[in-house]
Order: structure tokens, then sequence, then C-alpha cells
């Protein structure tokens, strides 16, 4: 496996495309990913940390690599002095103890072989009105573990094991309120200064294509809305029944990334065929000067349109031509055979002469 495709597998597991269908007043956000491994292998490394921006990587880490190394020319040309040789001594931190945080949770587990991982993300996001929004998680194998939320005041557990490491956490009291101070003042100090790193290329406003597509199969009609080439991150669709918004029936596909910087993404919803025309895709951006309503036409139908006034015309040349013809005005005469010129009874072939 390559490093990119590793890299990009492990963040796999972290479940990071966003929800589409949700608020659009993030103005800016700040990610940090980090993902360690049991068992690496060649293109694996053991540890990787990544930084995003509005959902753009912009600075990267791995164990195989050993030092920060900035994913975007902005950073690369921005950062003040010792920015770069700050964030590797911070990584190599975390490269000593996310393992041993692995090893326990192998334990608690049961499992002492295989390949496992070992996931965090910590985050926050500006909002419009001023205000911060910021998250802690953590998962194993891919699935959720630990999770807190600013504001909430505790942390949430998916399973037994991770009620022993809430209990833990929560009786030291320290995490809680370290917690607290990073995702409600350190994050946001960190993410206004990334933002001033790449203002020109994050504020950048990139307009999208909308594409409205459908496909019947066993009498349900999948409707699927795509947006293409947006820029900034943060987008809205969702599918509307009548003026009614179908969040609970909608079906997401993220926010994903695309090689020049934009991203793609989108909404589907099942229909019943003959309520096709009570369903439209609303799509709100900062790319676009106001939402957007898009409806699906289908294909078959200017298909068919276009074969109806084929048809047609030829049906009609066909209906002339025989009127032409039914009054002589038109003849259809097949060519004169060429003559045959008789030869003269006077040739003849002389004597001895062979013939041709």
């Amino acid at each position: 496996m390559a490093p990119a495709l590793a890299l990009g597998a492990l963040l796999g597991l972290l479940g990071l495309l966003g929800d589409p269908g949700g608020a659009t007043k993030v103005l800016h956000s700040l990610r940090y990913l980090r993902v360690v491994v049991s068992e690496p292998g060649p293109g694996l490394p053991r540890y990787v940390g990544v930084g995003y921006v509005d959902g753009i990587p912009f600075a990267s880490y791995s164990s195989e690599r050993g030092r920060v190394e900035p994913r975007t020319l902005w950073m690369a040309a921005g950062a003040e002095p010792g920015y770069w040789d700050t964030e590797t001594w911070i990584s190599k931190m975390y490269q000593h103890e996310e393992p041993i945080h692995l090893k326990m949770l192998q334990i608690r587990y049961n499992q002492s072989r295989g390949l496992h991982t070992l996931q965090r993300e910590i985050s926050c996001e500006l909002l419009s009105d001023g205000s911060i929004r910021g998250s802690f998680r953590q998962g194993y194998d891919g699935q959720d573990f630990i999770s807190f939320e600013l504001g909430s005041g505790s942390f949430v557990a998916a399973d037994g094991a991770a009620q022993i490491t809430k209990r833990r956490w929560e009786s030291d009291g320290i995490t809680v309120e370290e917690l607290t101070n990073y995702l409600e003042h350190t994050c946001p100090e960190v993410l206004q200064k990334h933002v001033w790193y790449g203002q020109e290329a994050l504020e950048r406003k990139e307009p999208l294509d909308i594409h409205v597509s459908g496909k019947e199969e066993h009498g349900i009609l999948t409707l699927s809305c795509h947006a293409y080439g947006f820029y900034p991150r943060i987008i809205g669709i969702n599918w509307l029944k009548g003026d009614e918004i179908w969040d609970q029936e909608t079906e997401w596909g993220g926010i994903v990334p695309n090689s020049d910087g934009t991203f793609h993404s989108w909404a589907r919803i099942e229909a019943l065929l003959g309520e096709r025309e009570q369903y439209r895709c609303r799509v709100e951006h900062a790319g676009m000067p106001e939402p957007g309503i898009f409806a699906w036409e289908p294909e078959f139908g200017w298909n068919f349109i276009l074969v109806l006034v084929a048809v047609s015309i030829i049906t009609a040349i066909i209906i002339i031509v025989l009127i032409l013809m039914r009054f002589g005005i038109w003849k259809l005469r097949s060519r004169d055979p060429v003559p045959r010129v008789p030869i003269p009874l006077h040739f003849h072939r002389e004597e001895g002469e062979k013939g041709i």
C-alpha cells in the first residue's frame, strides 16, 4: 500500500466526511487527527497526524518521515520561524504516548494480536454569531469509543470498556477542565492564526455545479442531488417534499475533497414513482447568491421527444414522396440499359483468323 493510500485508509476510519445537511453558519474550522496502528507495515506508518483548516489538510506528520511537513503552499510560505520545529516536537510526544494507549485498549478488549487502530480527533469551529463549537472524539478499530462536546461537562462512553475510561478521566477532574479550556480558548486562537496564514486561499468562494439524477428499481425511485467543485467546504444539501425538509429520510455522502482543493458532496432520498414531482433538492452555499432549488428532469423524456421528432420528419417525407409519385409528378426511373450494338453482316473473320 502506498503511503498516500495508507494515510487515506487510516483517516477514513474516523468518519470525517461531515454532514452536508447540517447548518451552514460555520465560518472556519480547525481539526487535528491522530491515528496509531498496532502492526505497521510497508507504506503503513505506526503513527500519523494531520491538521486541517476548513477541511483542507495544511500539515502532516508520520513516524516514517519523523517531521511535520506543510501540505499547502500558503503554510509552507506563511508559518512563522520555529513553527515546524515546535509542531514536530509535539507530534513526537504523541508518537510516543499513543501506542501505549492503544496497547491498553487491546488488553481491555482481550486482543493480543492482529491489526488494531486508535483514532483521536479534536476540533473547534468558529460560528457566524461569534460562538465556538468544539469536540473531542476517540475511536478504536474504526468504532466510536468515547467523546466529549464543549459545554456538556462530561464524556460519552460507547460501551462498557469505554465506561472504565470515562470513570477514570472524570474522577481526575483535570481532563474535563483541560479539554474545555483547550476547545474554548486555545483551539480558536490557533484556528485564527492559521486562517491568517492562508487568508487569501481560505476565504475564496468557488461556484458549484449541481446535478440531479434518478434511478428506478422495484417501483422505488432513488433521487440523488450532487454538488461538484465548491469551496468553502461548508454546504447545505436538503431534499424537500413539497415545502417540507425531509432530513430523516435523506442519506448524505459526506463532504469529500477534490485534488484541486475544492469539494464534492451528494444527498439521496427514496420516493414513490407517482410522487416524483413533489421532490426538489435545496442547495445553500457561499458560492451561490442565494439558495437554489433543483428538480429532476428525466433524461429519457428528452430522448423520447428527439426520437419522436425524427420519426415524424421521416414519415412526412415518405408521405410526400408517395403523393408526388401518385400524381406522376415524380417518377422513379431506372437507368436505361446500354444498347447492344449488332455486328454488321459484312463483318466476318477471314479464314484462319482467330476470334476474339
